[in-house]
């Protein structure tokens, strides 16, 4: 029993020495972590203070001084392209408000001329069924003396107009290579129309 006894005090030394080491190494490893804070806490104000001394020799600098006067330079240039611009802005906004206004006069014009083009249209179309009208009272033969002097096309159109009885009488009064002209142009009018 005595042998057992022995075994159990060294284990319990072994015990006992392994957690002496391991608080030891946990001591070594908090003092360890305080003094890397503390050196980063002397590095900071080291920095610190060189960023003030760096400050201060910046001032004095020539480089510093050219460097701050092509920032204004470009600042200056930059105003005035702000200005070109918003001034091109404001032309182009009143270039857009005259396209407009030209617009709408150009609009109201067109209007007016297909109202006017319209009256004249109806004018000529009332003024050529009376004519077509005059043509087909007169006798046939004094209407074929006037037809034989139109041109075919124009003669044509009145013919073209006129009731079949009346372009008929005057048809027979023509000379027939009058005839023959006017009722070509009669037969090609539509010839080129759709059919379908």
């Amino acid at each position: 029993m005595r042998v057992k006894a022995k075994k159990r005090a060294k284990n319990a030394r072994g015990t006992l020495g392994l957690i002496a080491c391991l608080l030891v190494a946990s001591a070594v490893l908090r003092l360890g972590g305080d003094a890397g804070q503390a050196w980063a806490r002397g590095a900071e104000q080291d920095s610190a203070t060189a960023g003030q001394t760096t400050a201060t020799a910046c001032k004095t600098d020539d480089d510093f001084h050219a460097m701050l006067k092509g920032f204004q330079k470009r600042e200056a240039r930059l105003e005035q392209q702000e200005k070109a611009m918003l001034d091109r802005h404001q032309a182009l906004k009143l270039a857009d408000r005259q396209i407009e206004s030209k617009l709408a006069r150009l609009e109201a014009a067109e209007k007016e001329l297909r109202r006017t083009m319209a009256m004249a249209d109806t004018a000529a179309e009332s003024d050529v069924d009376r004519l077509t009208k005059v043509y087909e009272a007169m006798k046939p033969k004094q209407a074929a003396a006037l037809f034989e002097e139109m041109s075919p096309e124009f003669a044509a159109g009145f013919l073209g107009r006129m009731r079949p009885e009346a372009a008929a009488g005057i048809m027979a009064g023509l000379s027939p290579q009058a005839a023959h002209t006017i009722s070509v142009v009669l037969a090609g009018r539509n010839a080129g129309a759709p059919t379908q």
